[in-house]
């Protein structure tokens, strides 16, 4: 593999900022109010299901991995890098697009959480020992278990920032790296034992599937390459 397929080129990395400048001020406003507003929903949810909630159950799979609180930042990094195709969007309409996306998975994840809600069995672990994994615990109270939206969300960020890397003629390294991050953010949420092995299989189906659905459907119109294609005079 040649060093040019694999590293980004000077002009990719001037597409990449005029990308990023692009509209900065309202992508930071958007995912500043999407997190936002996501969070309400999800502590609301959490503490109003509407039936008994039940205990996940393990599985074989779950007892592969062991507890690792060092993969904290590592399940905590998942909301940096769902910002990161949010600052390579060049045009309002994808915005737009992506938004309702984000918030048909939030939709879906939150009705499961508030009809069907279900936990994560209590584990023999002395939280105190781990100050970080015990925030969380704290925080999160081990609920809206299943589907794990962090799983939801590390799939289909991996694959609508796979396209845009595509779309801008990334190396193969870069790619490759977007693969690792999100399959590294899908071992968190089993090594900090913040959900289990289903809860994870149903997120991540749940991030395809919307994933999928989102790659279907018409591009939006109105935004203009910002650089000319590649071999092309600048």
């Amino acid at each position: 593999m040649d060093i040019p397929a694999c590293l980004p080129d000077a002009a990719w990395c001037r597409e990449v900022r005029l990308r990023v400048l692009t509209l900065w001020p309202l992508k930071a406003l958007a995912n500043s109010l999407g997190l936002a507003l996501f969070f309400v929903a999800y502590f609301w949810v959490m503490r109003h299901p509407q039936a008994e909630v039940a205990v996940m159950p393990l599985t074989a799979v779950d007892g592969w991995f062991d507890f690792a609180p060092a993969a904290m930042p590592l399940y905590a990094s998942l909301w940096l890098y769902l910002g990161l195709p949010i600052a390579l969007l060049r045009t309002k309409r994808e915005l737009r697009a992506c938004g309702l996306a984000a918030l048909a998975l939030s939709g879906v994840g939150m009705a499961i959480f508030l009809f069907l809600p279900t936990a994560v069995p209590p584990a023999a672990i002395d939280w105190s020992l781990h100050p970080g994994v015990a925030f969380m615990k704290h925080v999160d109270a081990g609920a809206n278990a299943c589907p794990s939206l962090h799983a939801a969300f590390a799939v289909f960020t991996a694959v609508w920032l796979g396209r845009l890397l595509a779309e801008m003629r990334s190396g193969a390294a870069l790619r490759a790296l977007n693969w690792a991050w999100c399959l590294g953010i899908l071992y968190s949420t089993l090594a900090t034992r913040q959900h289990v092995a289903l809860d994870l299989l149903a997120g991540a189906a749940l991030g395809l599937v919307v994933a999928l659905l989102h790659e279907a459907a018409p591009r939006p119109r109105g935004g203009a390459a910002l650089l000319p294609a590649r071999g092309s005079a600048l």
